[in-house]
Protein backbone atom coordinates (compact mmCIF):
# COMPACT_ATOMS: atom_id res chain seq x y z
CA UNK A 1 0.00 0.00 0.00
CA UNK A 2 1.48 3.35 -1.07
CA UNK A 3 2.05 6.20 1.37
CA UNK A 4 -0.21 8.47 -0.71
CA UNK A 5 -3.10 6.02 -0.47
CA UNK A 6 -2.66 5.65 3.29
CA UNK A 7 -2.62 9.43 3.75
CA UNK A 8 -5.71 9.64 1.52
CA UNK A 9 -7.52 7.16 3.75
CA UNK A 10 -6.49 9.23 6.76
CA UNK A 11 -7.73 12.41 5.08
CA UNK A 12 -11.14 10.88 4.37
CA UNK A 13 -11.31 9.61 7.94
CA UNK A 14 -10.38 13.10 9.14
CA UNK A 15 -13.25 14.67 7.19
CA UNK A 16 -15.62 12.22 8.87
CA UNK A 17 -14.01 12.98 12.23
CA UNK A 18 -14.51 16.72 11.90
CA UNK A 19 -17.99 16.42 10.43
CA UNK A 20 -19.39 13.86 12.86
CA UNK A 21 -17.16 14.13 15.96
CA UNK A 22 -15.75 10.62 15.61
CA UNK A 23 -12.18 9.39 15.74
CA UNK A 24 -12.05 8.21 12.13
CA UNK A 25 -11.55 4.54 12.88
CA UNK A 26 -14.88 3.67 11.31
CA UNK A 27 -13.26 4.56 7.97
CA UNK A 28 -9.70 3.39 8.70
CA UNK A 29 -10.41 -0.14 9.93
CA UNK A 30 -12.44 -1.41 6.95
CA UNK A 31 -10.07 0.38 4.54
CA UNK A 32 -7.04 -1.40 6.01
CA UNK A 33 -8.88 -4.74 5.93
CA UNK A 34 -10.13 -4.38 2.35
CA UNK A 35 -7.27 -2.48 0.68
CA UNK A 36 -4.21 -3.63 2.62
CA UNK A 37 -5.27 -7.12 3.64
CA UNK A 38 -4.74 -6.38 7.34
CA UNK A 39 -6.20 -8.88 9.82
CA UNK A 40 -9.06 -7.23 11.69
CA UNK A 41 -7.20 -7.09 15.01
CA UNK A 42 -4.11 -5.52 13.40
CA UNK A 43 -6.28 -2.99 11.55
CA UNK A 44 -7.98 -2.16 14.84
CA UNK A 45 -4.69 -1.62 16.68
CA UNK A 46 -3.21 0.48 13.89
CA UNK A 47 -6.37 2.60 13.70
CA UNK A 48 -6.35 3.15 17.46
CA UNK A 49 -2.73 4.32 17.26
CA UNK A 50 -3.50 6.71 14.38
CA UNK A 51 -6.39 8.38 16.19
CA UNK A 52 -4.53 8.53 19.51
CA UNK A 53 -2.61 11.65 18.44
CA UNK A 54 -4.43 15.01 18.77
CA UNK A 55 -5.23 15.03 15.06
CA UNK A 56 -8.57 16.77 15.63
CA UNK A 57 -7.02 19.87 17.20
CA UNK A 58 -7.72 22.12 14.21
CA UNK A 59 -11.34 21.00 14.11
CA UNK A 60 -11.73 21.57 17.85
CA UNK A 61 -10.30 25.07 17.50
CA UNK A 62 -12.84 25.79 14.75
CA UNK A 63 -15.69 24.56 16.96
CA UNK A 64 -14.39 26.53 19.95
CA UNK A 65 -14.31 29.73 17.92
CA UNK A 66 -17.89 29.04 16.82
CA UNK A 67 -18.87 28.79 20.53
CA UNK A 68 -20.48 25.35 20.25
CA UNK A 69 -18.02 23.35 22.36
CA UNK A 70 -18.61 22.11 25.93
CA UNK A 71 -15.13 21.78 27.42
CA UNK A 72 -16.41 20.62 30.81
CA UNK A 73 -18.29 17.71 29.28
CA UNK A 74 -15.35 16.86 27.03
CA UNK A 75 -13.06 16.52 30.06
CA UNK A 76 -15.39 14.11 31.89
CA UNK A 77 -15.98 12.10 28.72
CA UNK A 78 -12.22 11.80 28.19
CA UNK A 79 -11.73 10.56 31.76
CA UNK A 80 -14.21 7.75 31.14
CA UNK A 81 -12.62 6.90 27.81
CA UNK A 82 -9.13 6.48 29.17
CA UNK A 83 -10.32 4.27 32.05
CA UNK A 84 -11.96 1.66 29.82
CA UNK A 85 -10.07 1.58 26.52
CA UNK A 86 -7.57 -0.96 27.85
CA UNK A 87 -10.40 -3.31 28.77
CA UNK A 88 -11.72 -3.02 25.23
CA UNK A 89 -8.29 -3.83 23.79
CA UNK A 90 -8.04 -6.90 26.01
CA UNK A 91 -11.50 -8.06 24.93
CA UNK A 92 -10.54 -7.64 21.27
CA UNK A 93 -7.75 -10.19 21.77
CA UNK A 94 -9.40 -12.47 24.32
CA UNK A 95 -13.07 -12.80 23.37
CA UNK A 96 -15.10 -13.35 20.20
CA UNK A 97 -16.66 -10.00 19.42
CA UNK A 98 -19.40 -11.12 17.02
CA UNK A 99 -22.26 -10.61 19.46
CA UNK A 100 -20.96 -7.20 20.56
CA UNK A 101 -20.52 -6.12 16.95
CA UNK A 102 -24.09 -7.08 16.06
CA UNK A 103 -25.51 -5.35 19.13
CA UNK A 104 -23.57 -2.23 18.25
CA UNK A 105 -24.88 -2.39 14.68
CA UNK A 106 -28.45 -2.63 15.99
CA UNK A 107 -27.78 0.35 18.26
CA UNK A 108 -26.49 2.37 15.30
CA UNK A 109 -29.58 1.51 13.26
CA UNK A 110 -31.82 2.59 16.14
CA UNK A 111 -30.02 5.91 16.53
CA UNK A 112 -30.11 6.40 12.77
CA UNK A 113 -33.88 5.93 12.82
CA UNK A 114 -34.30 8.53 15.56
CA UNK A 115 -32.08 11.01 13.71
CA UNK A 116 -33.55 10.58 10.22
CA UNK A 117 -37.20 10.20 11.38
CA UNK A 118 -38.26 8.42 8.18
CA UNK A 119 -41.96 8.25 9.06
CA UNK A 120 -42.13 12.00 9.65
CA UNK A 121 -40.24 12.63 6.43
CA UNK A 122 -42.68 10.37 4.58
CA UNK A 123 -45.59 12.39 5.98
CA UNK A 124 -43.84 15.56 4.88
CA UNK A 125 -43.37 14.11 1.39
CA UNK A 126 -47.09 13.31 1.28
CA UNK A 127 -47.92 16.81 2.53
CA UNK A 128 -49.56 15.51 5.71
CA UNK A 129 -47.46 17.26 8.35
CA UNK A 130 -44.19 19.18 8.50
CA UNK A 131 -41.08 18.03 10.31
CA UNK A 132 -40.59 19.76 13.67
CA UNK A 133 -38.15 22.62 13.59
CA UNK A 134 -34.58 21.66 14.37
CA UNK A 135 -33.29 22.52 17.80
CA UNK A 136 -31.01 25.56 17.50
CA UNK A 137 -27.38 25.22 18.45
CA UNK A 138 -26.32 27.43 21.31
CA UNK A 139 -23.32 28.01 23.51
CA UNK A 140 -25.68 27.72 26.51
CA UNK A 141 -26.29 24.01 26.28
CA UNK A 142 -27.30 21.43 28.89
CA UNK A 143 -25.11 20.74 31.93
CA UNK A 144 -25.56 17.04 32.74
CA UNK A 145 -24.19 15.43 35.89
CA UNK A 146 -20.54 14.52 35.60
CA UNK A 147 -21.24 10.86 36.41
CA UNK A 148 -23.49 10.61 33.36
CA UNK A 149 -20.70 11.99 31.20
CA UNK A 150 -18.09 9.65 32.70
CA UNK A 151 -20.45 6.69 32.13
CA UNK A 152 -20.82 7.61 28.45
CA UNK A 153 -17.04 7.86 28.23
CA UNK A 154 -16.61 4.42 29.81
CA UNK A 155 -18.87 2.78 27.25
CA UNK A 156 -17.24 4.70 24.42
CA UNK A 157 -13.76 3.72 25.62
CA UNK A 158 -14.72 0.06 25.73
CA UNK A 159 -15.94 0.22 22.13
CA UNK A 160 -12.86 2.20 21.09
CA UNK A 161 -10.52 -0.44 22.46
CA UNK A 162 -12.45 -3.30 20.91
CA UNK A 163 -13.01 -1.87 17.43
CA UNK A 164 -10.33 0.79 16.93
CA UNK A 165 -12.85 3.63 16.70
CA UNK A 166 -12.47 6.89 18.55
CA UNK A 167 -15.64 6.46 20.57
CA UNK A 168 -17.57 9.29 18.94
CA UNK A 169 -20.07 6.81 17.52
CA UNK A 170 -21.20 6.24 21.10
CA UNK A 171 -20.63 9.74 22.49
CA UNK A 172 -22.55 11.75 19.88
CA UNK A 173 -25.77 9.69 19.94
CA UNK A 174 -25.67 9.48 23.75
CA UNK A 175 -25.27 13.24 24.13
CA UNK A 176 -28.08 13.95 21.68
CA UNK A 177 -30.58 11.26 22.67
CA UNK A 178 -30.07 10.97 26.41
CA UNK A 179 -28.45 14.23 27.52
CA UNK A 180 -30.36 16.49 25.10
CA UNK A 181 -27.41 18.15 23.39
CA UNK A 182 -27.95 19.92 20.06
CA UNK A 183 -26.27 17.80 17.37
CA UNK A 184 -23.53 20.28 16.47
CA UNK A 185 -22.62 20.82 20.13
CA UNK A 186 -22.53 17.06 20.69
CA UNK A 187 -20.23 16.55 17.71
CA UNK A 188 -17.89 19.36 18.78
CA UNK A 189 -17.74 18.07 22.37
CA UNK A 190 -17.09 14.52 21.22
CA UNK A 191 -14.20 15.62 19.01
CA UNK A 192 -12.67 17.55 21.93
CA UNK A 193 -13.02 14.51 24.23
CA UNK A 194 -10.97 12.50 21.74
CA UNK A 195 -8.03 14.95 21.75
CA UNK A 196 -6.15 13.61 24.81
CA UNK A 197 -4.17 10.38 24.25
CA UNK A 198 -7.10 8.34 25.57
CA UNK A 199 -6.15 5.36 23.44
CA UNK A 200 -2.61 5.06 24.86
CA UNK A 201 -3.26 2.07 27.17
CA UNK A 202 -4.95 0.21 24.33
CA UNK A 203 -2.20 1.12 21.86
CA UNK A 204 0.45 -0.24 24.24
CA UNK A 205 -1.52 -3.47 24.54
CA UNK A 206 -1.79 -3.85 20.75
CA UNK A 207 1.90 -3.01 20.31
CA UNK A 208 3.01 -5.64 22.81
CA UNK A 209 0.74 -8.16 21.11
CA UNK A 210 2.36 -7.40 17.74
CA UNK A 211 -0.91 -6.23 16.18
CA UNK A 212 0.01 -2.65 15.32
CA UNK A 213 1.80 -1.10 12.30
CA UNK A 214 3.44 2.12 13.52
CA UNK A 215 4.45 3.35 10.05
CA UNK A 216 0.92 3.03 8.67
CA UNK A 217 -0.48 4.65 11.83
CA UNK A 218 1.82 7.68 11.39
CA UNK A 219 0.77 8.15 7.75
CA UNK A 220 -2.90 7.83 8.67
CA UNK A 221 -2.46 10.44 11.41
CA UNK A 222 -1.02 12.86 8.84
CA UNK A 223 -4.12 12.51 6.67
CA UNK A 224 -6.40 12.77 9.70
CA UNK A 225 -4.83 16.08 10.74
CA UNK A 226 -5.43 17.56 7.29
CA UNK A 227 -8.96 16.27 6.89
CA UNK A 228 -10.48 17.02 10.30
CA UNK A 229 -10.54 20.80 9.91
CA UNK A 230 -12.41 20.49 6.60
CA UNK A 231 -15.08 18.33 8.18
CA UNK A 232 -15.50 20.74 11.09
CA UNK A 233 -15.90 23.73 8.78
CA UNK A 234 -18.54 21.92 6.75
CA UNK A 235 -20.45 21.07 9.94
CA UNK A 236 -20.35 24.62 11.34
CA UNK A 237 -21.87 26.06 8.16
CA UNK A 238 -24.51 23.37 7.77
CA UNK A 239 -28.06 23.66 9.22
CA UNK A 240 -28.65 21.44 12.25
CA UNK A 241 -31.40 19.47 10.51
CA UNK A 242 -29.03 18.51 7.71
CA UNK A 243 -26.37 17.48 10.24
CA UNK A 244 -28.83 15.09 11.90
CA UNK A 245 -29.92 13.65 8.55
CA UNK A 246 -26.35 13.12 7.36
CA UNK A 247 -25.30 11.60 10.66
CA UNK A 248 -28.28 9.24 10.56
CA UNK A 249 -27.31 8.10 7.06
CA UNK A 250 -23.70 7.76 8.18
CA UNK A 251 -24.75 5.48 11.06
CA UNK A 252 -26.46 3.16 8.58
CA UNK A 253 -23.08 2.66 6.92
CA UNK A 254 -21.52 2.15 10.36
CA UNK A 255 -24.08 -0.58 11.09
CA UNK A 256 -23.38 -2.27 7.77
CA UNK A 257 -19.63 -2.12 8.50
CA UNK A 258 -20.08 -3.88 11.86
CA UNK A 259 -22.46 -6.47 10.44
CA UNK A 260 -20.27 -7.40 7.47
CA UNK A 261 -16.69 -6.95 8.72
Amino acid sequence: MSAALVIGIGFLAGVFAGLFGIGGGIVIVPALVLLAGFPLVKATGTSLAAIMLPVGILGVIAYYRARILDLRAAAFLASGLIMSVLVGAWLAHALPADVMRKLYAIFCLYVSWTFIKPLERLKLFRGESPLPEAEPDSSNGPQPHYLALVAVGLVAGLMAGMFGIGGGNIIVPALVLFLKYPPKRAIATSLAALLPPIGLPGVIYYYRAGTLDIRIAALLATGLLLGTVFGARINIRMPTGQVKLLYGIFLIFVAVRFLLF
